[in-house]
């Protein structure tokens, strides 16, 4: 047995069987937009769900799952989470708190459990989201995502 670590794709598909969750990793072009990345993976902008990363003032994460066209709410998201302040932390501070680089960041074997929030509006889809590593895109039913995370789902986003 080796002691090297697992690759970003590695955690997520480890993570996603340990929970019973039936994930698709997919590879994929860099794309420029939401849109080209869409287009390049044959679904609609909204199907495809950004994880953001969300700090506390307690220096404590939370992730927010959030589709394609719509942006965090901070007032719904503080209100929902009770406290009076929240902010996406710069790249360094994202990357030590899940071991992701934006732009790949997932829930799914993530180096923290942080809790999960998701929009309602992804709900009963099938969503893409990042597999830990840049050029990979995973497909997932939204609902077992929320499901195996025990993931808050309310109403958390507004239109871009």
């Amino acid at each position: 047995m080796t002691d090297t670590p697992l690759s970003g794709v590695e955690r997520v598909q480890a993570d996603a069987e340990a929970r019973g969750l039936e994930i698709e990793v997919i590879e994929r072009p860099a794309a420029r937009s939401l849109e080209e990345a869409a287009e390049l993976l044959g679904i609609s902008p909204g199907d495809i769900v950004k994880s953001l990363v969300v700090k506390r003032s307690d220096d404590t994460y939370l992730f927010a799952l959030v589709p394609g066209g719509r942006k965090i709410s901070w007032p719904k998201l503080r209100a929902l989470v009770g406290v009076n302040k929240l902010q996406l932390p710069d790249a360094s501070l994202a990357l030590a708190a899940t071991g992701y680089e934006r732009g790949t960041i997932t829930p799914l074997g993530s180096t923290t459990a942080w809790p999960v929030y998701a929009d309602e509006t992804i709900a009963g889809r099938r969503v893409s989201m990042g597999a830990g590593e840049h050029g990979r895109s995973l497909f997932v039913d939204a609902d077992a995502l929320i499901a195996a995370y025990g993931a808050t789902v309310a109403d958390l986003s507004d239109p871009e």
